[in-house]
């Protein structure tokens, strides 16, 4: 796919509703620029997909989208199919590949081999922090930049399935996001981005040791979108995660299931309460 044709790709994104994020065709890109596959009718551009390679060590199949014309007519699956074939190509022998899908598709996927594993929903809050209540680290929380590379790699690396020093510098550093951890004396015990998104903000991720530093996270993600619409991808493997949000009044305006094909990821599920992206992992 050419790069004119992602902006393209996440155009067709934005009026499905799902809401991407202003940078994100750059940022995802800028990741892998292999990633994007197009699918082509007599020259026209009717569908893609990403499937991102993590140094080969992982895999992301993400961004499936067929011009709604031309659904129903058996592309899709010629797609899908080409799409999975060409990431187990990019990838180590038995690297896994994951992939959030809408829950109608599930069968269809794990009939591809994918195996399901959780479901993430999608949170909808316009709540500003009056509405918060302080919290035990306020006054820990320090700007994501000012957190040693290293112990951000360490961390996030319990938390997604391949290390990726390179997005994560670009993701937090884009126009218009904020990113914050809560840290003391250089233990890091969480961080969050929000980003721009077409509509408001979207949070992702946001990794946390507790609830109440999920918490405090969330209060600084709530103040940048001062009263905006701002959304999180909430995995429902992780109880503390569904009661923290429950308990402010987020509201589910999608969602999405998680498989894998191949061996899951060992990551620390409990301290997952929003995902990065459902297009890149």
């Amino acid at each position: 796919m050419a790069r004119e044709e992602v902006d393209e790709l996440v155009s067709w994104a934005a009026a499905e509703g799902w809401n991407p994020g202003r940078q994100d065709a750059q940022l995802f890109w800028q990741n892998d620029p292999e990633a994007f596959i197009a699918a082509e009718l007599e020259g026209e551009l009717i569908g893609g997909g990403a499937i991102t390679s993590y140094d080969g060590t992982f895999g992301f199949m993400g961004f499936f989208i067929i011009r709604p014309e031309y659904r129903g007519q058996g592309f899709g699956d010629v797609l899908w199919q080409a799409r999975k074939t060409r990431l187990l190509g990019r990838l180590t022998e038995g690297a896994a590949i994951g992939m959030d899908g809408v829950l109608n598709m599930r069968p269809y996927y794990e009939k591809g081999g994918f195996k399901y594993q959780f479901t993430s929903r999608r949170l909808e809050n316009r709540q500003t922090t009056a509405d918060m209540p302080a919290t035990l680290y306020d006054d820990w929380v320090v700007p994501l930049s000012d957190v040693p590379e290293a112990a951000l790699l360490e961390f996030d690396r319990s938390c997604f399935p391949a290390h990726r020093a390179n997005f994560l510098k670009a993701w937090s550093a884009q126009t218009g996001a904020g990113a914050w951890a809560v840290c003391r004396d250089q233990d890091l015990a969480g961080y969050v981005i929000v980003r721009p998104a077409e509509e408001g903000f979207k949070v992702g991720p946001l990794f946390a040791k507790d609830q109440e530093v999920a918490r405090t996270l969330y209060r600084c993600a709530a103040a940048f979108a001062a009263g905006a619409p701002l959304v999180i991808d909430v995995p429902d493997r992780n109880p503390d995660a569904v009661a923290l949000f429950s308990e402010i009044g987020l509201k589910e305006v999608f969602s999405c299931a998680r498989l894998y094909l191949g061996p899951a990821p060992d990551l620390r599920d409990d301290w997952i309460y929003g995902v990065t992206s459902f297009e890149i992992g």
